[in-house]
């Protein structure tokens, strides 16, 4: 999980609020979205696909396949748009922790494997893990958010050249996952025929 919560790919998608924001005010955002995600996580991984096959009626699969299809159009976005593409996706938000959380760390891979987390590890651990991962990749992104404003006035363009290498990393990397989550939907689906 910690591996889709990657900090250091997030503030990426953040570098607009990152540039724009106070420190005190982006650090409420932040804990904000943190507390949405930790909750929205723990939620998954309690219930497991049960909100899938019982409120929603659907299979799980489902959820692995359509998640996987907007995660594979988010990462191609992000690789011809940059990250314009990701101000685009989030959009003008009047509560903007609440866009931050949903769809930076909430999103089709974090949920999926808030319900896998769930149904390898009993309830207890499975929120803590989940507490602990959200809480460092939070601490982290606090950490390059008081680093970039140290550098960027005297970096800029080192501070640029790594949001877009970082950006297309991260498009791959959301590319990847989108692939495998689509793959593993077809095969529950196949292997359930």
């Amino acid at each position: 999980m910690f591996v889709l919560l990657n900090p250091f790919l997030i503030v990426v998608y953040l570098i607009d609020i990152i540039k724009n924001k106070s420190l005190r005010i982006f650090r409420d955002i932040l804990l904000r979205a943190g507390l949405i995600s930790f909750v929205v996580f723990s939620v998954f991984a309690v219930l497991g696909d049960a909100v899938f096959t019982h409120v929603l009626n659907a299979s799980f699969a489902s959820f692995q396949i359509f998640g996987g299809i907007i995660f594979l159009l988010i990462g191609i976005q992000f690789i011809f748009k940059g990250g314009v593409a990701i101000e685009i996706l989030r959009g003008e938000s009047r509560h903007i922790a609440g866009a931050v959380a949903m769809p930076i760390l909430i999103g089709p891979g974090t949920l999926t494997y808030s319900v896998i987390i769930g149904q390898k590890l009993d309830r207890f651990n499975a929120i803590v893990s989940i507490g602990i991962t959200v809480f460092l990749c939070i601490i982290i992104i606090y950490l390059l958010k008081i680093l970039y404003d140290h550098i960027h006035l005297k970096k800029e363009e080192l501070v640029e050249q790594y949001i877009d290498i970082a950006g297309r990393v991260t498009a791959f990397i959301i590319g990847t996952i989108s692939i495998e989550m689509i793959m593993s939907g077809i095969i529950f689906w196949i292997n359930r025929i």
